[in-house]
């Protein structure tokens, strides 16, 4: 009798769910034995043969068939893009102007208006406008629009304690780390922000090495991972900085002492750079784009001790040179720079490695004078070592800040000593800036890897606060214009840390403008005072010893006469003597 053939067959569970349900546990799933059918007419799971059958088959080498009626299905997930979203505003001021015109210009916009007022066009559109602002103007003769329905909403934040947190870390994606030298942020935009890297140790060992990457970088802030745009340079970069009118233009200082020009438009970005013959001596450690018609010119300085003038059109020589000349011949060498067209668009402030401080204005050249101011010099109100910062305040732009050895300074333009001094800090100053949106904040860095707040509105013998970065001594600083809550501060090592402060250290305090300006004014006199005080003090005693000598000029000639008059009267007394003599001796005779 033959064996009866069983027809394995495959148990499979299939299961579905929703949309919703994706990426959630699919529940309790456990392996059971499989077992054949059966039903109620007697099928056991097995089909006996039947003999009549097995002659119209033929045999076979065994074969085995799976059977399964259900259609295949498999699981898969996915998630749909993210999607950013931003609130976006914009601050309409005046008229779109032509790309010829410059609205910083009062020349190129008086010239236009005039143009334009001429035309027919615009009599046109005056007189249609008329009719709308005639409805206007008597709507807001009706109504307040300036009336402000929520003063007591405005939370203040003066009270909150200050502090600091970190948002991201932006690490130098090169094997060899290198110095993050320079930081500034992309105008109006607060999540972009270039980074210049370089190593400013003088003949580091790391110069010899063959993977040194000249790269530097623009970084978006809410992508840290990795930078956004590379920038490469014929050698790296010190300093960097982005025109405050075609924002995608940056200018920037080698190493070598090279200049050069990058336009982000680009793919590359690469626009022409400066003659070794022509350019610095020395590491280019600061440039600013200054005030012109064209947009095009920007400076640059470098401890070889020369300030020069360039123009993006030829960058073969720079348009001027000016030599940091203190007197008798003893040049500075230019370590820090600061240039604000709102103090003035032809005044410049030099941070000098030497710790003194110069100031140019290009409007006092003359043949005989050179523009040059020097202030104190003296070791009791310079710097004990290389100015790394130099800033004017936001708000008082007569006065500065700077930063040098283990304190920071406020001076004012127009006086040649400090008004105000930080107390000395436990570790090296290396770097500083001023907040942007209040007055009397500023922020200092360490060689200690920590950040130093001093709020002078608060207090002004301490700081308020001290936040840790790192191990490792800090380098670089710069808030951003856009959100003063955010500033990013740069290490040795390359790391690029992104801080949040709290709102008391961002918002503006009310009363905090008048205050700490008041105060800077009456420091600023007091100083002049002293100042005074010791010139006439040096006066008087110039009149002391005139007179001093004077007496005793007048005693020496008055003992010299006595002499003569003595010896005079000797004489006369030796005479008289000798006539009495010859006269006894002619009575004794006779």
């Amino acid at each position: 009798q033959p064996t009866p053939t069983v027809c394995p067959m495959e148990i499979a569970h299939v299961y579905t769910k929703v949309r919703t349900q994706f990426g959630k546990d699919v529940g309790a799933l456990k392996d059971e034995p499989g077992e054949l059918l059966k039903n109620a007419d007697g099928f056991l799971g097995f089909i006996l043969p039947e003999e009549t059958e097995e002659t119209l088959n033929k045999p076979r080498n065994p074969e085995l068939f799976n059977f399964d009626t259900s259609a295949s299905m498999s699981e898969s997930e996915m998630n749909t893009d993210v999607v950013i979203t931003k609130s976006t505003a914009m601050k309409h001021k005046e008229g779109g102007w032509p790309k010829e015109v410059d609205p910083s210009e009062k020349q190129d916009v008086t010239r236009f208006i005039t143009k334009a007022q001429k035309q027919q066009e615009f009599k046109d559109s005056i007189n249609l406008m008329g009719p709308v602002i005639t409805r206007c103007m008597r709507q807001n003769g009706t109504t307040d629009i300036y009336e402000s329905y929520f003063h007591e909403t405005e939370e203040d934040h003066s009270s909150t304690p200050p502090s600091a947190k970190s948002l991201a870390v932006m690490r130098d994606p090169n094997e060899l780390k290198r110095t993050a030298a320079k930081i500034a942020w992309y105008p109006g935009n607060e999540n972009k922000v270039g980074v210049a890297y370089a190593i400013m140790n003088f003949q580091d060992k790391r110069f010899s090495a063959e993977r040194l990457s000249p790269d530097s970088y623009i970084w978006d802030i809410t992508r840290p991972n990795s930078p956004e745009r590379t920038i490469t340079p014929p050698s790296p970069l010190c300093s960097l900085a982005f025109n405050p009118k075609q924002h995608d233009m940056v200018c920037s200082g080698s190493y070598n002492g090279l200049v050069s020009v990058y336009d982000l438009r680009k793919e590359k970005a690469f626009c022409g750079q400066s003659e070794i013959p022509t350019s610095h001596h020395d590491p280019v450690y600061d440039v600013f784009w200054i005030s012109s018609k064209t947009g095009t010119q920007f400076v640059s300085t470098s401890t070889d001790g020369r300030l020069l003038y360039w123009d993006t059109k030829n960058l073969s020589a720079p348009v001027d040179e000016v030599v940091l000349n203190a007197g008798d011949d003893v040049i500075l060498g230019g370590s820090s720079l600061e240039y604000n067209p709102e103090a003035g668009a032809t005044k410049f402030l030099i941070g000098t490695e030497q710790g003194a401080v110069m100031g140019f204005n290009s409007k006092m050249r003359r043949p005989n004078a050179d523009g040059l101011t020097v202030y104190d010099l003296t070791n009791v109100n310079k710097h004990h070592g290389p100015i790394t910062a130099i800033q004017r305040n936001p708000v008082h732009s007569k006065f500065f800040l700077t930063v040098g050895d283990w304190t920071a300074r406020i001076w004012v333009e127009d006086g040649k000593t400090p008004i105000l001094s930080t107390t000395y800090h436990e570790s090296y100053l290396t770097g500083g800036c001023w907040s942007p949106s209040r007055p009397g904040v500023f922020f200092l860095t360490r060689s200690d890897g920590v950040v130093n707040v001093w709020d002078y509105n608060l207090q002004q013998h301490a700081s308020v606060y001290q936040h840790k970065v790192g191990d490792l001594p800090l380098k670089s600083i710069a808030v951003s214009p856009a959100n003063p809550r955010l500033l990013c501060v740069g290490d040795s090592d390359g790391t690029i840390s992104l801080l949040q402060v709290t709102k008391s250290l961002a918002d503006p305090v009310h009363g905090e403008k008048p205050n700490i300006g008041a105060m800077f004014d009456r420091e600023a006199q007091q100083e002049k005072n002293l100042v005074l005080r010791e010139r006439d003090l040096k006066k008087e005693r110039a009149r002391e010893a005139e007179a001093k000598r004077q007496e005793e000029a007048n005693g020496l000639a008055g003992s010299g006469r006595d002499e003569k008059m003595e010896n005079l009267l000797r004489e006369v007394d030796a005479d008289f003597m000798l006539t009495i003599k010859d006269a006894e001796e002619k009575e004794n005779k006779k």
